[in-house]
C-alpha cells in the first residue's frame, strides 16, 4: 500500500508522458502543470467549498496546458523541448503568482473521501489508477489514436503520406498528458486536503524516468503501457528503498538522473549492435 501511495501520482503522469514520448516529443511541463492545476482547483474549492467545481477547474487547467503545448508543437511546428520547457516556467511561476507563495489548507473535508474510500480494504483510487493503465493501454493497442501515435513516432513523413492528420495526432497526446496532470492534481488535493505551490515540481523527471525504464524510446515509436507500469513500480521501489535507507532527497534526484542516462546508454549500444548484425 505504501508503494501504491508513492507511485499513484507519478503513475498518472507517466501515462500521459508515454503518449507524448511515443510521438518522438517530450513534455517537460507535466509536473508543474499538475501543480498549477492543483492550485487553481484548490483555490476554487476553498473559496466556494464546492468539491465538484474545484475538480472541474483542475482538470480543465491541465487539459488547457496540454492543448496549448500540442497546438504549438503540432500545428505551429515548434520544438517540443522548447515549448514544454517554456510551459514549465509559465506554470511554475503562475502557481506562485496565484497564491503569493502561501499554501491553501481550508479545503472541504469531503475531498479526502476520494482517496480514503476503500473496497475490501483496498483504496478505491488505487483500483482506478490500475483501470486507467488498462484502459489507456487498450487505446494504444486497439484504436486509431494509438496507431497514429506510434506511426508519428516511427516515421512522421510516412504517416502523413499514409493519410494521417499528423498535426491533430501530435496535439492529442499532449492534451492527454495535460489531462492526466489534472487527474494527478485531484489525487494530490484529496490525499493531503491542502495545496502547496511546490506540488508537482520535479515530478516530470520521475514520469520520464518511469517510461524510459519501462522500455520507451525517447526517439519515439517504441514503448508500451505495460512496460511503463513496470517502470513506475521499479521507480517507486527505488524511491522507497532510498527513503528507508535514509538517503537525502537530493541524492535520490541524482539516482534518477543516473538511471535515465544509464538506460539511454544501454538503448544506444543495443541499437548499434542490432545495426551491425543486420549489415
Amino acid at each position: 500500500m505504501n508503494l501504491f501511495s508513492q507511485l499513484s501520482v507519478v503513475g498518472l503522469l507517466a501515462i500521459g508522458e508515454l503518449f507524448v514520448l511515443l510521438t518522438g516529443g517530450i513534455d517537460l511541463s507535466v509536473g508543474n502543470t499538475m501543480g498549477l492545476s492543483c492550485m487553481a482547483g484548490g483555490m476554487v474549492m476553498a473559496s466556494t467549498q464546492n468539491i465538484a467545481a474545484g475538480i472541474i477547474v483542475a482538470l480543465a487547467i491541465g487539459l488547457l496546458c496540454g492543448v496549448v503545448n500540442g497546438y504549438l508543437v503540432g500545428y505551429v511546428g515548434l520544438p517540443a523541448f522548447i515549448v514544454t520547457l517554456g510551459m514549465m516556467g509559465i506554470t511554475r511561476n503562475a502557481d506562485y503568482l496565484m497564491c503569493g507563495g502561501i499554501g491553501i489548507n481550508n479545503l472541504p473535508e469531503g475531498i479526502k473521501m476520494l482517496t480514503k474510500a476503500k473496497v475490501l480494504g483496498i483504496n478505491v483510487y488505487y483500483i482506478i489508477i490500475i483501470l486507467l493503465f488498462i484502459l489507456m493501454g487498450w487505446i494504444l493497442s486497439n484504436t486509431k489514436l494509438g496507431r497514429n501515435t506510434y506511426a508519428i513516432g516511427s516515421n512522421k513523413n510516412a504517416a502523413r503520406l499514409s493519410g494521417v492528420n499528423t498535426k491533430l495526432a501530435t496535439l492529442l497526446p499532449y492534451a492527454i498528458s495535460g489531462l492526466f496532470a489534472g487527474i494527478g492534481a485531484v489525487i494530490l488535493m484529496s490525499r493531503f486536503a491542502a495545496v502547496d505551490p511546490n506540488y508537482g515540481s520535479g515530478n516530470e523527471m520521475n514520469a520520464i524516468a518511469a517510461c524510459v525504464v519501462g522500455g520507451t524510446s525517447l526517439a519515439g515509436g517504441k514503448g508500451s503501457m505495460l512496460g511503463t507500469f513496470i517502470g513506475v513500480v521499479l521507480m517507486a521501489c527505488i524511491s522507497n528503498g532510498l527513503d528507508l535507507l535514509g538517503v537525502s532527497p537530493y541524492w535520490q534526484g541524482v539516482t534518477i538522473g543516473c538511471v535515465i542516462i544509464g538506460v539511454l546508454l544501454i538503448e544506444t549500444y543495443s541499437e548499434k549492435v542490432r545495426g551491425k548484425s543486420k549489415k
